[in-house]
């Protein structure tokens, strides 16, 4: 794995917990490569990439907050000033929801596409043209099970989620000849702290882990498979436990999925 990383600069967003820290931490231990890392929360992107060991001349932090959308065209040229060139556009910040579509406020919905989608294609738009510049490049999009299918309690997550597809499937056909990859990548139940920041109707955080995200996959083990993917140049790759079985009940026995989707406890 480390060879193909090696020497290209990696920028990551949502790197300040969960897979976006994983991921940080796994390219730093088995590559050489350079990594921007984004979040809102700065102070916690420098403990971070200490933390995992990267020296001063590997690592540079630029916060950003994907609601702030038209943001996105100063940060990706900062960002690409800051070791000449953007390699690999890791889109992993994101936020989830935990509530039932009729109990959640509308503008909560919007918050959800807002910064799942709007803001993950915004800084998207943003980089292509150095990736061009370049001359290549490679986007990768932590996406989720709930692009591929639906389920309770997360209509306007998986409504955000399902747009991210549609998007980076037309995006990928667009950049195909100027060598520029689309990675989706869709996670199942993976142990990180997503259950806990997701919001619920009326705005406010859930606070409480789910016993599935508790139980899921360790995100280091997660964050390895999810390179591997990368490395590979994937156009899509599912990672979880057995809940990724759903993705083929949805193509194959659609009827049977919604079945087992109503009964199925969601947090």
């Amino acid at each position: 794995m480390s060879s193909y990383f090696d020497h290209k600069v990696i920028w990551i967003t949502g790197a300040s917990s969960g897979i976006g820290e994983a991921l940080v931490k796994n390219l730093t231990k088995n590559s050489r490569a350079r990594i921007i890392l984004s979040s809102r929360k700065e102070d916690q992107l420098h403990f971070v990439a200490e933390k995992a060991g990267l020296s001063i001349d590997r690592y540079a932090v630029i916060p950003l907050d994907l609601k702030n959308y038209k943001d996105m065209p100063d940060i990706a040229k900062k960002a690409a000033e800051q070791f000449g060139k953007i390699d690999i556009l890791i889109n992993n910040a994101g936020l989830s929801q935990r509530s039932l579509a009729m109990e959640t406020d509308i503008e909560i919905d919007k918050q959800l596409i807002d910064i799942d989608y709007i803001g993950t294609i915004a800084l998207t738009k943003a980089i292509i043209p150095y990736m061009i510049r370049n001359k290549g490049g490679q986007i990768a999009v932590v996406s989720s099970l709930m692009g591929i299918f639906g389920a309770p309690m997360r209509s306007g997550y998986a409504g955000a989620k399902h747009a991210l597809h549609g998007f980076f499937d037309a995006l990928r056909a667009e950049l195909f000849n100027q060598n520029i990859r689309i990675t989706m990548i869709c996670p199942g139940f993976i142990q990180t702290d997503i259950s806990i920041h997701a919001v619920t109707g009326d705005g406010s955080l859930q606070g409480t882990m789910d016993d599935a995200t508790k139980n899921g996959m360790p995100v280091n083990i997660f964050a390895e498979k999810m390179l591997h993917a990368i490395q590979k140049q994937k156009k899509q790759k599912v990672i979880g436990g057995k809940e990724v079985m759903a993705v083929y009940l949805k193509r194959f026995f659609p009827g049977l999925l919604a079945k087992i989707i109503r009964k199925a406890k969601v947090v």
